[in-house]
């Protein structure tokens, strides 16, 4: 394509489709089609007595993206002849001004954009090209919302059976809800344990993809980030003054579709003695357009971070330890209520999560973002379309 093959909404998308003919050759029309979907699918296993199965199919789609341009074509629909050689056709059309969806490629869904050329023949098969590309829509982290500092507590009383053991209390504050992919998110946290136990804290980054068809959800869950704090003996407190936990490159947030979603959750845990854990949640939002220095006073706190480096050294080393299963950080309540919501929909096992890759479950996002599909060549190119036509 003439222009970088990442666009947004408003974007004009333009390029060239390029045959190269052997002979003379008669062609009916070229015609070019824009489209981009969200489309999701999966298929669950119902019983219907002893003896009798069946699979149930759930799919849905939003189209986002449905243009047409015609490239070659007689006036009268008569066959136009071409002579022997190279024939370049310009094409340019603009994207809906109105928001589009990031592109995203999921285990049960996907949202993608492509332009398909073909070419028409008299008495032959049509010929095609696909050439996909890549939408990625701007999510600011300078604004007030994003910018706002997220802050919560949570109790829980530990015992076995009839005997107390104490309360664990979890406070927890972040200086604004909208980061970028790269950043260093300073924790600051108290761990009140009043047990008679050691806790050890710990924190995560949670990845939710949400796909929605038919009145019912399937969800994947996976842990893109961790740290653990140091062990808090009984009856003791400890503090983490930003503490560090950097965001990996994933993919922005995408909460603008109505059949997939990709959601973000900082979750600070304590295991409680004789008890489900404790958790506390915090939304986090990934954008794509980094904060300003000096946009807003609530980035004091980073900057003043920035500054201090001596809490780098809690940043997640080059090669991290793999994160833990998703299922070890949330609590039983926790599982219980998801469940419930989600209608018709069995518990997800995520025992084998940690073996398989975990950019299978994570949508990659850097500051420039690579595009999503293979087919683009990553070093921009004009998009030359070659169908090879020889006489018939």
């Amino acid at each position: 394509m003439d222009c970088p093959p990442v666009f947004s909404s408003g974007d004009v998308v333009s390029g060239r489709v390029v045959l190269e003919l052997f002979g003379e050759t008669k062609v009916d029309s070229l015609k070019l089609h824009a489209e981009g979907y969200a489309k999701v699918h999966w298929t669950e296993s119902r019983s219907a007595g002893s003896s009798t199965a069946y699979t149930q199919n759930y799919s849905d789609e939003v189209e986002y993206l449905n243009q047409r341009e015609v490239l070659l074509q007689a006036d009268n629909c008569e066959v136009t002849v071409l002579p022997a050689g190279r024939h370049e056709f310009p094409f340019s059309f603009q994207l809906p001004e109105e928001t589009l969806v990031t592109s995203f490629e999921g285990k049960h869904g996907s949202i993608r954009y492509w332009v398909k050329v073909k070419l028409h023949r008299p008495w032959c098969p049509v010929r095609k090209i696909k050439k996909e590309f890549t939408v990625i829509e701007p999510i600011d982290i300078n604004t007030p919302s994003l910018l706002a500092p997220q802050a919560g507590t949570k109790d829980k009383l530990a015992r076995t059976w009839y005997r107390n053991f104490g309360q664990v209390s979890v406070t927890a504050k972040i200086d604004r809800k909208g980061y970028t992919p790269g950043e260093v998110i300073p924790v600051f946290a108290e761990f009140d344990n009043a047990t008679s136990r050691s806790i050890v804290p710990k924190a995560f980054i949670t990845q939710t993809q949400t796909f929605i068809a038919r009145g019912t959800m399937k969800q994947k869950r996976s842990i893109v980030a961790t740290l653990c704090g140091d062990i808090v003996s009984a009856r003791t407190r400890e503090t983490w003054h930003g503490r560090a936990i950097k965001i990996p490159p994933v993919g922005p947030s995408i909460q603008q579709c109505r059949i997939i979603k990709v959601e973000y959750m900082l979750k600070v845990c304590v295991d409680v003695p004789g008890t489900s854990k404790l958790c506390l949640e915090l939304p986090l939002v990934i954008g794509t357009i980094p904060l300003h220095p000096f946009g807003s006073r609530t980035s004091s706190i980073s900057s003043h971070y920035s500054v201090n480096l001596e809490w780098l050294r809690m940043a997640i080393p080059e090669q991290p330890e793999p994160p833990p299963e998703y299922s070890s950080v949330v609590t039983e309540e926790e599982a219980e209520q998801r469940n419930n919501v989600v209608v018709q929909q069995p518990a997800e096992d995520l025992s084998g999560i940690m073996e398989r890759p975990l950019m299978a479950f994570v949508q990659e996002f850097r500051f420039r973002p690579p595009p999503v599909y293979s087919e683009i060549d990553p070093n921009p190119q004009p998009l030359n379309m070659r169908p090879r036509c020889m006489t018939c």
